[in-house]
C-alpha cells in the first residue's frame, strides 16, 4: 500500500500529468495543500491519521455539488484522490486493520465511485482493484453463488390495471434486423418478448438470486437508493446503505414496509461499481445504430460522454414508481427480473402532462429527481399527473385537477407488462413511467 501512496504523489509532483492538470484547477493552493497533507501522511505512518483527508473530501463535496458538471472536474477528482488516499493510508499496517477499518475503508472507496464518479485517468480500476484487496485481506468473502432464484413469487401475469391509457405497446416478432430498426422502427416503441432470456442474468449468472448478487460485490459494499414509492413525495429522500442491507430489504417474504421506507435503487451505473454484472448482459446491436434525430424529436443529440451510451440499473420492491417524464435520448429497457407495467405516450402530448417547472439553474439541485436526465438534465420533464391511480378516489382527483390531460391524453397513450426476459425500446422525448409489480430489476441504456 506504502508503494502505491509513493506512485501517487510522483503523479501529484508532476504538473504534466492528466491528473494533476485537473486537480489544478481547483487552485494552486488547494492543490499544494492537498500535496503536503498526502506526503505527511506517507512521512508518518507510524502515527498516521487518515481523517486528515476529510477536509479536502468535505471540501469537494460542497464544490462539486453546488457548481454544473461541466465545470466539476476538478473537485471530482479532488473528492477522488482524496478517498483514495484516505483509504490506502487506514489499511497501511495490516496489524491495526480491524473488520471495522477494512468496511469504513471499503465505504470510503464507494463514496469516490458514487460522488465523484472516480474521475480521473485509471482511478475507476485502482479504486475496484483496492476494494478487492481489502476484502481478501482483512474479511470473508464469498465465493460465487448461482442458486435458485430469491425475488420473485411464482405468481400469474395479470392486464396492467391503467385507466390513462387506451391502447397497448406493439409487440414484434421476430426482432427486426439491425437495418430494418434504423429504417423502419427506430421511430416508435415495441417490445421484444424475451429478447434477452439467453443473457447469462437470466441463466447461469440469474440477477433473481440475492446470493449471487451478494457474493459479486463482497463484503461491505454501499450503494445509493431512494427511501419512497415515488420521488414526487415531500417525504422522499435518497441514502447511502450497504448492499446487504438493501438486498434483505427486498425480500419478498418479510412484511411490507410503510411508505416512507421503501428503498429503491434508481438510475444507479451499479456496472461501473459490479464490474462482474456487466459480464452478465449482452448490449443489443440497436444501441449502436447511430440514429438520426426522430421527426417528434428533432433536437436529439446522443449521450455527451465519449461512449455517446448511458448504462443504468433500477433495482425495487413491488409498488416502486418512476413518474411520468420524458428522457432526451433513445432507451433499450431490459427487464430482467420480475415483472413491471410501462406506461408510454408520444411527445406531442407535452402541453397536456402539466410538467414540474424547469430548474432556475443549472446549478439547482440534480439529485432530487432520479428520473429526470442528470446527463442533460435542462432537456427533462416530469408531470406532476399520476397515470397510475391507486384508488378510484385518487383518479376522480386526478380528473379534477388535470383536465386536459384525461381528455387528451390517454386515447393516445399505451401500456403494457413487461415480463422477465422482454426488451422495451422507445425514441427520446416520448412520455413514460413504470411500476414494479414484484421485485424487479431493469437494464436501461440510453444511447
Amino acid at each position: 500500500m506504502a508503494d502505491l501512496v509513493e506512485q501517487l504523489l510522483s503523479q501529484l509532483n508532476d504538473d504534466k500529468h492528466p491528473c494533476t492538470v485537473d486537480l489544478n484547477k481547483c487552485g494552486p493552493d488547494i492543490t499544494r495543500d492537498f500535496t503536503t497533507a498526502a506526503q505527511s501522511l506517507l512521512d508518518n505512518v507510524d502515527c498516521v491519521d487518515a481523517s486528515r483527508m476529510d477536509v479536502f473530501i468535505q471540501l469537494a463535496y460542497q464544490k462539486l455539488t453546488s457548481l454544473p458538471q461541466s465545470r466539476s472536474l476538478c473537485w471530482r477528482r479532488l473528492y477522488t484522490d482524496a478517498c483514495i488516499f484516505k483509504a490506502l493510508v487506514a489499511v497501511t499496517d495490516p496489524t491495526r486493520v480491524g473488520e471495522s477499518t477494512a468496511l469504513e475503508t471499503i465505504a470510503t472507496l464507494d463514496h469516490a465511485i458514487i460522488i465523484a464518479g472516480a474521475a480521473g485517468e485509471g482511478r475507476l480500476a485502482l479504486i475496484l482493484s483496492l476494494v478487492r484487496e481489502v476484502q481478501s485481506i482483512f474479511l470473508s468473502t464469498p465465493s460465487p453463488d448461482v442458486t435458485s432464484p430469491d425475488f420473485c413469487a411464482d405468481v400469474p401475469p395479470r392486464l396492467p390495471n391503467c385507466p390513462t391509457s387506451c391502447g397497448d405497446i406493439l409487440c414484434i416478432s421476430p426482432p427486426p434486423s439491425f437495418t430494418a430498426f434504423q429504417n423502419c422502427w427506430a421511430q416508435t416503441p415495441f417490445i421484444l418478448r424475451n429478447y434477452i432470456s439467453d443473457w447469462p442474468a437470466m441463466t447461469e449468472r440469474p440477477w433473481a438470486s440475492v446470493n449471487y448478487l451478494r457474493s459479486i460485490a463482497g463484503p461491505g459494499r454501499i450503494v445509493p437508493v431512494e427511501v419512497g414509492e415515488d420521488y414526487r413525495s415531500d417525504d422522499w429522500t435518497q441514502e447511502l446503505i450497504n448492499w446487504d442491507t438493501f438486498l434483505s430489504s427486498l425480500d419478498p417474504s418479510r412484511p411490507r414496509p410503510k411508505k416512507r421506507e421503501v428503498l429503491y435503487l434508481a438510475q444507479h451505473n451499479l456496472m461501473a461499481q459490479f464490474p462482474a454484472l456487466r459480464d452478465d448482459i449482452v448490449v443489443p446491436d440497436y444501441v449502436y445504430s447511430c440514429l438520426a434525430p426522430p421527426r417528434s424529436f428533432p433536437g436529439y443529440t446522443p449521450p455527451g460522454n465519449e461512449e455517446q451510451f448511458v448504462i443504468n440499473a433500477w433495482l425495487g420492491p413491488k409498488g416502486t414508481i418512476s413518474p411520468a417524464h420524458t428522457d432526451p435520448f433513445f432507451n433499450c429497457y431490459a427487464q430482467v427480473v420480475g415483472r413491471k407495467t410501462v406506461w408510454l405516450a408520444p411527445p406531442d402530448v407535452s402541453k397536456h402532462m402539466y410538467p414540474y417547472s424547469a430548474p432556475a439553474s443549472d446549478t439547482a439541485d440534480k439529485t432530487h429527481n432520479p428520473a429526470a436526465n442528470t446527463t442533460n438534465p435542462l432537456m427533462s420533464n416530469t408531470s406532476r399527473v399520476d397515470v397510475f391511480p391507486s384508488s378510484d378516489g385518487a383518479e376522480r382527483r386526478s380528473k379534477e385537477e388535470f383536465p386536459a390531460f384525461w381528455e387528451n391524453v390517454p386515447k393516445k397513450a399505451s401500456c403494457a407488462i413487461l415480463e422477465a426476459g422482454d426488451l422495451l425500446v422507445f425514441p427520446p422525448g416520448w412520455w413514460h413511467a413504470m411500476r414494479s409489480e414484484e421485485t424487479s430489476f431493469s437494464v436501461s441504456m440510453w444511447f
